[in-house]
């Protein structure tokens, strides 16, 4: 793919192998001849880009007795493509740097969100009943059902990103349609989210002991402002032995954690079948006794179960649409939520997130990190704290009050003030370290928390050898210089 630039805006160029008119209409037959194969074979057992290539070499040989290797890499670059993997959208599904794929109606440019050059239109483009086939055939991936009867399905698709998608022109006035939340490969770390400037060291080191101890905490903004990626990383800081219950609508959620069992709703298929959804996986989940519970979007009467829970000592983290603490309370206390005022103090942390601007670019920041401390007995006004801000002016984190958070780990643990912030202090260089020595990597991001979780003296040992090493290397390279 090429990213062109027109005067003030982008073009995605996508290139593929060229085809003659002729090579068109050979791969059409060949194409035939292989899908009706296909309808015989068993694949039981079988490598199914082995039994392409076969089936394509056996059907070329109908057509031509001995075919162009160079013909035959552009045969089976787009037979492989079109049956292994995404079609036309293979290109775009592969690019790491696209998040968003929509499609708004058959002759009319795909569109990208990219995460650079946000959004972006592309050279790719679905006839009518190419984009009818594709919107059917990943409906059937997704274990969903689409007609003109239920032209509106929401599916998982087989790599794990979520399409929304419309039928035929019934609800749509340019035919079917479908925009793709790209499903990230690897999950992302608490060092991303540093790297990224979404977090600072310190607020993430917060976080990092907030959740170690059991603190609930919800994650609250708008659209794609990163509240699931959020959630996700600070995860990560959850004890690994802790037993876990995830609830969502679609798989969103990573965890390496041993203990921990995903739950996702069910809708039923054309009547048949029982509605498994968000308030009964709830109810079910606090059967099986978790101790920690992570609610991918509250936004109906599951959030009432939700605090319900959190009131009675579960540990439980959350997102939820909304650009403001304010504004997140609200939403609770009104319907068809409904959470009572005194339910609201058993939530600790919520962190507000939103896409914004600096120096130009698009990102993402936390915009604060705000502690609910309880009711005001004569006002009956929640009381909050703020306890890191962000500076759009700088793009700087500020701690920016006393956190009573803190403060409760602090007498739970029988730890000293200067015990407390000991214990911050490592926990941002272990941190930090990882961002200096580029550590982003799942696995190794989640290696290190956990060693540190067992043994944190050694994992500061490790930290301070590895510094000694640097000032050693620098030490000497500086007397070879004066020498």
């Amino acid at each position: 793919t090429i990213i062109e630039r027109d005067h003030e805006d982008y073009f995605y160029h996508v290139t593929e192998p060229q085809l003659s008119s002729y090579e068109k209409i050979l791969l059409r037959d060949i194409r035939m001849i292989i899908h009706e194969r296909l309808l015989d074979a068993s694949l039981k057992g079988v490598r199914k880009e082995e039994l392409l290539k076969h089936l394509l070499r056996d059907a070329a040989s109908n057509y031509i007795v001995e075919i162009d290797p160079i013909l035959f890499f552009k045969f089976e670059y787009y037979i492989l493509r079109d049956y292994l993997k995404f079609g036309k959208l293979t290109p775009l599904m592969k690019d790491p740097y696209l998040e968003d794929i929509s499609c708004n109606g058959w002759g009319k440019p795909i569109y990208v969100y990219h995460k650079r050059y946000r959004d972006i239109e592309t050279n790719v483009v679905f006839d009518k009943r190419e984009l009818d086939e594709f919107v059917q055939v990943f409906t059937q991936k997704g274990r969903k059902h689409i007609s003109k009867r239920d032209p509106l399905i929401h599916a998982t698709m087989p790599d794990g990103s979520r399409i929304q998608l419309t039928f035929s022109d019934e609800i749509t006035k340019h035919g079917s349609t479908f925009t793709i939340r790209k499903f990230n490969e690897m999950p992302t770390t608490p060092i991303d989210l540093i790297e990224w400037g979404t977090f600072s060291p310190e607020s993430m080191a917060y976080l990092w002991l907030a959740v170690e101890n059991a603190k609930s905490l919800l994650f609250v903004g708008g659209t794609a402002s990163g509240k699931t990626t959020s959630l996700n990383a600070v995860s990560l800081f959850i004890p690994i032995r802790a037993k876990i219950v995830t609830l969502e609508d679609t798989r969103e959620i990573r965890l390496p954690h041993p203990n921990w069992i995903p739950d996702v709703t069910r809708a039923s298929v054309s009547g048949t079948g029982e509605n498994v959804d968000m308030y009964k996986l709830l109810k079910s989940a606090l059967r099986q006794r978790p101790e920690y519970l992570l609610v991918g979007e509250v936004r109906g009467e599951e959030a009432l179960t939700l605090f319900q829970a959190m009131s009675t000592g579960h540990t439980t983290f959350s997102t939820m649409h909304a650009d403001s603490v304010e504004t997140a309370i609200r939403r609770l206390e009104s319907p068809p939520i409904n959470v009572p005022r005194g339910m609201l103090e058993a939530l600790d942390i919520i962190s507000v997130q939103a896409q914004t601007y600096v120096n130009g670019e698009r990102v993402r920041r936390n915009l604060g990190l705000t502690e609910i401390t309880g009711i005001d007995t004569s006002t009956r006004n929640i009381k909050t704290v703020e306890v890191f801000r962000w500076d759009p002016a700088l793009d700087e984190f500020y701690r920016s009050g006393n956190s009573a958070v803190l403060e409760e780990i602090r007498k739970f643990r029988g730890w000293s003030q200067e015990v407390l912030e000991e214990e911050m202090n490592k926990r941002q260089i272990v941190l930090e370290f990882m961002l200096k020595k580029g550590i982003r990597d799942f696995n190794s991001v989640t290696r290190i928390i956990y060693e540190f979780q067992a043994n944190p003296q050694k994992v500061m040992r490790w930290i301070n050898l590895e510094a000694w090493g640097e000032l050693a290397n620098r030490n000497r390279e500086r007397e070879r210089v004066e020498v």
